[in-house]
């Protein structure tokens, strides 16, 4: 599974980046902060411009992360990918053949290790480690887990993303629109 060869995912935490976006040649655009309220207007928006939308779950203003949030996200909006912290969301999405994209923060060992035990059992499509400038960690998590990598959060160069797709990430998330240029 890839993004096919898309090796920046641009990071939407407005409208109006996202409009900006549905112009762009990426194919995949993450969708961060928006309101349940837009969710389906933004889904169609995308369809028609045959983008393919990978949903924050977690930052959906509006909606909670139970079963019930999951079952609509996966069988109402149905996007191409979610992203999530939450083992139930991220199970729901791999049943639904929705890509699965568990975020990963690495804030120390303990949390590291923590994460190890939520990957074993949720065995998502792809995790999202954050914060992305620490290219070092990529080799490690994914010779422990076996699930390709995509970095994110606090990427502010053009360095960060060439490190952390030398280091073996098959992707960055970055919100910074001036860095998306880069990799249009």
């Amino acid at each position: 599974m890839s993004f096919h060869n898309q090796k920046v995912l641009p990071a939407a935490r407005t409208l109006k980046q996202f409009e900006k976006l549905l112009d762009s040649t990426f194919e995949y655009i993450v969708l961060l902060e928006v309101h349940i309220s837009n969710l389906k207007t933004v889904k169609q928006e995308a369809d028609k411009r045959c983008k393919k939308l990978i949903i924050h779950a977690d930052l959906v203003q509006g909606l909670k992360t139970d079963n019930f949030a999951a079952d609509f996200l996966c069988n109402d909006i149905r996007p191409a990918g979610i992203i999530s912290t939450r083992s139930n969301i991220i199970m729901k999405a791999k049943s639904k053949n929705i890509i699965a994209i568990q975020r990963m923060f690495l804030l120390d060992t303990i949390a590291l290790e923590k994460s190890y035990s939520l990957i074993d059992q949720t065995a998502p499509d792809f995790i999202e480690m954050l914060p992305g400038v620490i290219p070092e960690l990529i080799e490690e998590v994914y010779e422990r887990t076996g699930i390709p990598i995509i970095n994110g959060g606090l990427i502010r160069t053009k360095q960060h993303i060439e490190d952390a797709l030398a280091a073996g990430a098959v992707a960055v998330t970055t919100s910074d629109n001036q860095l998306w240029e880069h990799f249009i």
